[in-house]
């Protein structure tokens, strides 16, 4: 039901007209096509399907953990540091939501990691699960698709998925600072059919009983009227709100606490052991920068320096390293409050790093290893003349996974995001292809 699509015809390349007017009046982004358009998907190999088949399970594993973890700690039974780390910046009435009874449980129903494919394999880089690009992934899968391509997921995998994950239909609300993505929201209402329905999130009446789809950030409640009451009745069992309101979980901060050695026999005793390997592979190392002082004898892991300090001292070519804002933030979505580091003058780097440090205690910031994408050739229209030309380029894979209250775990479609080679943050830029996916040679 939500494999590879059947359709064994040979596939068709779909021309620049034909692209230009297959897209609906206004658009899907920004109310136009903002991306280089290519007569064809990103094609993977059957090794890479499967394991972006296998992938959603695991992460759905590393949600519970997570979220375990997280309970543990803000009951006083482990780690009783952990839960304070993910809570800083967050007013206590959210705290108090996301710790209440009704939300011990609460997981995502919608996750989508961003994988760079790399010369060695994939680099797990971000996990979202208030993600963009859904309505879009779902426009480019049926319509490459309907020319026979055997898209990933297959043609309305994207659609079953969403229908898997809320049975009962869904009020989707968009928020005005989301509002970028409204239009592709609303075509994805309209083709998920009968229960669902998309409109702004400042206006929106609530129902009792309804299934609420929050496409906004949990920091933008204070300029979302009715927001709050809104997280309030999913914790008192009134509406069911997806994704839930459990702020710890929408923070990058998990992915450099998946390497913090004082967690290490955590995550061997709640991943099993297949899946914590996987998860090794895939995870850059992490840190979370933390301005604390560090024992005489001790260092940062994989870093081998004793405090920050030293890593803004290092040289260009020392720090392949990225900086990132963590969660509760208004620039920790998109590109925004990312800095690169061997990308950066030091002055300018080590400023950034200053301002994170500072930054501990309201907004944590977490710093990775830089994973430099392998370079890929694919086929691209002119925007002005449609004239056929090979990018090289680089790949962010959005693979949509979606998670029925049962537990099952699906796989819906998986948009490429392939970015001119010289760019070094990949992601939906005026320069970049966007295409779904598709299995190579079949």
């Amino acid at each position: 039901m939500f494999d590879q699509g059947t359709d064994m015809r040979t596939p068709e390349r779909l021309s620049f007209k034909s692209l230009k007017e297959a897209f609906p009046n206004g658009g899907l982004f920004r109310g136009d096509v903002t991306w280089m358009l290519s007569p064809e998907p990103f094609r993977l190999d059957k090794k890479q399907v499967k394991f972006l088949k296998g992938l959603g399970v695991i992460l759905a594993r590393f949600y519970d953990a997570c979220n375990a973890l997280y309970h543990a700690s803000a009951q006083g039974r482990r780690h009783e540091w952990l839960a304070p780390l993910l809570d800083q910046g967050k007013p206590s009435w959210l705290v108090d939501i996301q710790r209440s009874r009704t939300m011990i449980q609460a997981v995502p129903s919608v996750m989508r990691p961003d994988l760079i494919l790399t010369e060695k394999g994939w680099a797990v880089t971000e996990l979202d699960s208030v993600p963009g690009g859904q309505g879009v992934t779902t426009f480019l899968s049926r319509l490459y698709g309907a020319a026979g391509w055997n898209i990933l997921g297959g043609s309305d995998g994207m659609i079953d998925g969403f229908r898997l994950a809320h049975p009962e239909g869904a009020d989707i609300v968009v928020s005005r600072e989301s509002g970028d993505y409204m239009a592709e929201m609303q075509y994805f209402a309209s083709v998920l059919g009968e229960g669902f329905s998309c409109s702004p999130a400042e206006s929106y009446a609530m129902r009792e009983g309804r299934c609420v789809y929050r496409f906004f950030e949990l920091f933008d409640t204070d300029a979302i009227p009715g927001s709050r009451e809104l997280l309030e009745a999913a914790s008192g069992g009134h509406i069911r709100l997806s994704p839930p309101p459990v702020p710890h979980l929408e923070e990058k901060l998990w992915l450099a606490l998946f390497h913090t050695p004082g967690l290490r026999q955590e995550w061997k005793n709640r991943m099993r052991g297949a899946y914590l390997e996987r998860m090794n592979e895939l995870v850059p190392h992490g840190w979370v920068v933390d301005p604390s002082p560090l024992p005489p004898q001790a260092c940062l892991p994989w870093l081998h320096v004793h405090d920050w300090r030293e890593v803004a001292s290092m040289s260009q070519k020392e720090r392949r390293l990225v900086l990132k804002i963590s969660g509760f933030n208004e620039l920790a979505w998109g590109a925004r409050g990312v800095f690169i580091g061997h990308d950066m003058p030091s002055g300018e780097w080590s400023e950034a790093l200053d301002e994170a440090l500072s930054q501990f205690g309201s907004s944590p910031w977490i710093m990775q290893e830089f994973h430099s994408g392998k370079v890929v050739e694919h086929p691209c229209y002119d925007r002005e003349t449609g004239a056929l030309w090979t990018m090289k380029g680089r790949v962010r894979l959005c693979p949509y996974y979606y998670r029925s209250i049962s537990g099952e775990v699906v796989l819906g479609g998986a948009l490429a995001t392939i970015a001119p080679e010289d760019k070094k943050k990949i992601h939906g830029m005026r320069d970049a292809v966007l295409v779904p996916c598709c299995l190579d040679g079949e």
